[in-house]
Parts: C-alpha cells; structure tokens; sequence
C-alpha cells in the first residue's frame, strides 16, 4: 500500500509540476496569443475565487467586472487594480474588444442568456455550475457553442482533479468488478454551508441595480436578502440540487464514463433553516443509470443534508462485485473476496435430510487442511494527492489551456448540461412528487 501511495504522489506531483512548467513555457513564449484577458460576470463568492484562480496562471490578467452591487466592483479595484473597468451591466463588458474570455459567476438564472450573449460577442466562457437554471435552456446554450465555436468551460472542477483522475483510472481497470450502486453526500452543519451569506449595511436601491439583478424572475420590491443569499430561492437559484448533486454528477460521471440516468426521483424537506427560504436544506435522490458500452446498468444514491450535526462531509462509494472504491479526499479501495464455499442453511431439516445434503455438499465444496494459502486476502490501497493540491486552479488551467490553444475542454456544454439535467429533474420531482423520466442521449425530457 505505501509503494501504492508514493507512486500516485509521485506522478501527481509529477503532472503537476508539468503543468505548471506548460504553462509558464507558453507564457514565456511572447505571443500575444499567450496574453489572455478575462472579465468577471458576478464577484460574490464564487465570481472571486474563480478571478483569483484564473489570474493565478501567468499571463491572465482581469479585465473588467460587472456586478449589479456597488460595493463589489469597489473591492474589484481595491483587489486587482485601479484599472480593472467596472460596471453594472455585464453588456458593456462584452463590448470591450480588450476581453478574450468571461467567467459567469451570477445567480443561476442568468447562467444561460449571459453565456449565450458572450458566446454570440466572440468571447470564451467559463459559467459556473449549474450550467442552467432551467432545464429547456440546456439546449439553447449547446447550440450557441455548436454554432459560435467559441470554448465554453463549465465549473465543476472535479473533472479537472487528478483525485478523480485516479479514480476513473482505478475504475476502468477492473478493480472493483461489475459496478452495481454509487453512493454519493454532501453534508454541512454551518450557516455560511446553508447559504447564510453576509448582507452588507450599505445596501440599498441607490448601490443595488435591482431590476437588473432580477432580470427574468418575477418583479418584487427591493429585499437584499433575495440578492446575497439567492441561492435560497426558486427565482433564482437551484437549492441542494443544483448548488451540490451537480458536482456529485459531474465527478461521478467523469468516473464512470456515463451520460446521465433515464429515472430521477427525490425526496427531502426544510428540517431547519426556515429563515424563508423556498427550497429543502435535506434532499435525497434516487437514480436508475441504463447499460452502455462504458459500464453495466446501476442505481445511484445521493444525499444533502444541511442538518449534519457531524460537521460537513462528501464524498463517493463506488460498489462492485469485488470491491469498493471510495473518494474521500483521496482515493480507498476495499477488496473482500467471498467466502469460497457457499455455506448452508441446513438446521430447520431433519437429520437424515442434513447428513444426505452434507454428503453431496463435500462432493463439491470437500474439506480442505488450513494453511497459508487459504487465507484470503483483504486488502485496502489509498491515493492521496499531493498536500495542498487545488483541482479548482486546475481547472481553470484547463479552461485558459484550451482557450489558447483551441483544443476541447474537460467539461463542455453537453457535458454540464448532462450533470445539470438530472440535478434540475430532482428538484422537478421534489416539488411535483413524482417520478421523472430523462433521455440522457437527447438530454430531453421523456
């Protein structure tokens, strides 16, 4: 198991010091191809880890923010520059001919007109997940990148880690047999992990662009709490599913090589955060995954729960015939061979009847002398990556990667939509109380 574990931080350290010499190369080389210039579409929380890992790689820089609260785009320029342009409507940044690149980094339900409008100006995207609000707007988004050629990445960075990396790796080869479940969880016990974001004592109609913000969702008088905690409402956010079971998808796709299920059903409630929020704090999902040519047909199960009182936790089993991969940070597998003989149930017969089943039993399974080569082995090995490792640097590697050098990324639209299809239906069925039916293949309803 240690020579196991000192290969894997080997070649991970490896691969990552590769990457970083790659980029460092092509940044060295003087092209002004080489020299990319991103905007950020919404710096909440998510909008600035993203700016933060993408200007991170040499040879991006910001450009331009848009977002609808003024306090933000002052702390755009306090963090990255005083020449960083700001504004309120994310249209003015896609006009600028000096931008090469956006990152969406709003409310879920302008994920897709934004990406589609920056796709239509000539400029890449990188959208947070989920993709779409909407499951009818998956498509859209697919035919904008089909028809604009433009590189769209979209931000579940497990597709970009080298611990999911590892686990398609020890998946494929068989280690674990025929795959038959997948259990999956994301749990939290904390108000920042239930979306009780910080609202700031400046806000007001004169710093908030209020109809901007809500855009297509309904129109209601200004409550700031619907802006910095939007991920509790309907209107504008996707609640557990699209905020976690996406990314539970996405990985578990990455692993698997599966496009989606054909059966999403999801059940839950609001246990505790009743601080007006429209969406669950638990929700439970149930998946039936069809046979393909990638793997034999499974179910999966997944889990949010916001109520742990064991603190937050995610992670994966992935469960075989003959063993059991599990991520956790890093990479487990478990083996536990069968008993050799099938064993019996002979008790409740009558004597004769035992020693006659018996006698034909040890014609099969006879008595064999215990020695050395009888036990059987139970074995574990563990991957872990490197200390400090980020697969959200990683991925936005991949993302400026193929940005300069035109060539496909990790997580492209058909992909995110086909992590976010089935996130959206498990809302559908939650609030419908009803099963729904998915087409992975055409990502449409059935």
């Amino acid at each position: 198991m240690a020579s196991t574990r000192r290969h894997f931080l080997r070649t991970t350290t490896a691969a990552g010091l590769y990457a970083s010499a790659l980029s460092a190369q092509e940044n060295n080389k003087g092209s002004a191809n080489d020299r990319i210039q991103v905007a950020t579409i919404g710096l909440g929380g998510m909008g600035t880890g993203d700016t933060e890992s993408s200007t991170a790689i040499p040879g991006v820089q910001l450009a331009a923010v848009a977002d609808v609260y003024d306090g933000r785009r002052a702390r755009a320029n306090e963090s990255f520059g005083k020449k960083v342009f700001t504004t309120r409507d994310y249209r003015e940044v896609l006009a600028r001919p000096d931008v090469d690149a956006v990152i969406i980094a709003t409310p879920d339900h302008w994920h897709a007109q934004i990406a589609i409008d920056a796709m239509n100006a000539g400029k890449d995207v990188y959208c947070e997940k989920p993709m779409v609000q909407r499951v009818e707007d998956g498509q859209r988004v697919v035919e904008a990148q089909k028809k604009t050629g433009r590189i769209m990445q979209v931000g579940s960075q497990r597709v970009s880690s080298i611990v999911y990396k590892k686990a398609q790796e020890v998946y494929r080869s068989g280690a674990i047999g025929e795959l038959n479940m997948v259990e999956a969880w994301w749990d939290r016990n904390s108000a920042i992990g239930a979306w009780q974001y910080s609202i700031p004592p400046d806000a007001s109609p004169d710093t908030i662009d209020w109809d901007r913000f809500l855009g297509r969702a309904p129109k209601v008088p200004f409550e700031p709490v619907r802006l910095f905690r939007w991920r509790n409402y309907r209107d504008y956010g996707t609640g557990v599913a699209g905020d976690l079971f996406v990314h539970l998808f996405s990985g578990m796709h990455f692993v698997t090589g599966s496009i989606g299920p054909v059966r999403v059903y999801a059940t839950g409630g609001l246990r505790y955060w009743k601080d007006g929020r429209d969406v669950p704090d638990v929700m439970l999902g149930l998946y039936d995954y069809p046979a393909t040519s990638a793997h034999p047909a499974f179910n999966l199960a997944l889990r949010v729960n916001f109520v742990d009182g064991a603190g937050e936790t995610s992670g994966f089993r992935f469960i075989g015939s003959e063993g059991i991969m599990k991520i956790d940070g890093g990479v487990t597998l478990d083996k536990q061979p069968r008993e050799p003989e099938p064993g019996n149930t002979i008790e409740t017969f009558a004597k004769a009847t035992q020693e006659k089943f018996m006698e034909e039993y040890r014609k099969k399974y006879p008595v064999e002398t215990p020695n050395a080569d009888s036990i059987r082995p139970i074995s574990e090995e563990k991957f872990l990556p490197p200390h400090g490792y980020s697969d959200h640097l990683d991925h936005h590697r991949n993302f400026i990667t193929a940005v300069r050098t035109r060539k496909p990324v990790v997580e492209d639209p058909v992909f995110g939509f086909r992590a976010a299809g089935p996130a959206l239906l498990s809302n559908l069925s939650y609030f419908e109380h009803r099963v729904c039916n998915w087409d992975p293949e055409t990502m449409t309803l059935s």
